[in-house]
């Protein structure tokens, strides 16, 4: 019932996002920042609950780990739209609110149960919980760098696109050393734990490391061969469809190796 007020009330402000994007004074509207912050405490509250419910954090099933995303890209969206330091798009909060609507609507499908249940032995370390909870935060500041290079891609003006490539760049290197923490190092130490080795070339931690390889050659290129323009924002998008093959994929489509009981 929780997350239900919350997606409903997510979905309330990306319509009002939406809306507002047609307004020709470039005028914010006031009440999707109440939402997301609704939504924000709600989501947390479930998450909570779900905790204590199962005596341990709730971040180890499919369901659990759309809401914690969504709960991510809520208050990315929120600081976003209040921060003075990066230039501010209404699209790209819209952006980020729609995915955050997206992760809810996944786990209100089917395809996420949202049975309450304690995790198996093996997922019943601190380390795990680091290495999921980092991965998704670096993954959903990916996330804004993806709708942030998106918005560039679609855009003629070259002050605009200035402006969007600083915002997208911004986040991978925000995203980058906190995803690079959470999916390789912590992953490897929670890996060594419940299975006795560092790396075992399970899909997902392949699809983990091409990823963060994708990333690795986006920050080469801005820091090192000091580039940018569209051949960089079509990597940052590439990336993101990596990072979402890596979350959904794997799981879905391959369906194999240790990663697969998530």
């Amino acid at each position: 019932m929780i997350a239900t007020i919350a997606f409903f009330f997510l979905i309330c402000a990306a319509v009002l996002e939406g809306i507002y994007l047609f307004r020709k004074d470039g005028k914010l509207d006031p009440v999707s920042p109440i939402l997301l912050a609704a939504t924000i405490v709600l989501i947390a509250v479930e998450i909570i609950k779900r905790s204590i419910a199962i005596q341990f954090f709730a971040l180890t099933g499919l369901y659990e780990s759309l809401i914690f995303v969504a709960l991510v890209l809520a208050i990315l969206a929120l600081a976003y739209r209040y921060q003075k330091k990066l230039p501010y798009f209404a699209k790209l909060e819209f952006g980020a609110t729609l995915l955050a609507v997206a992760a809810l609507a996944i786990a209100s499908s089917p395809l996420a149960p949202p049975e309450v249940k304690p995790p198996v032995p093996a997922l019943q370390s601190g380390w795990l919980i680091l290495h999921v909870s980092f991965a998704f935060v670096g993954e959903c500041l990916f996330a804004i760098s993806f709708v942030a290079s998106i918005l560039y891609l679609f855009s003629k003006d070259d002050s605009r696109k200035a402006d969007l490539d600083r915002v997208a760049y911004t986040a991978v290197a925000a995203g980058y050393p906190i995803f690079t923490l959470g999916a390789l190092v912590f992953g490897a130490i929670w890996a060594e734990q419940a299975w006795g080795v560092w790396w075992s070339w399970d899909p997902k931690e392949t699809w983990a490391a091409v990823t963060w390889l994708v990333y690795t050659v986006y920050l080469h290129l801005r820091l090192v061969a000091k580039k940018g323009g569209r051949a960089v924002a079509i990597l940052s998008v590439i990336g993101f469809l990596l990072t979402l093959f890596t979350l959904f994929g794997v799981n879905f489509i391959l369906k194999t190796g240790l990663h697969s009981y998530r």
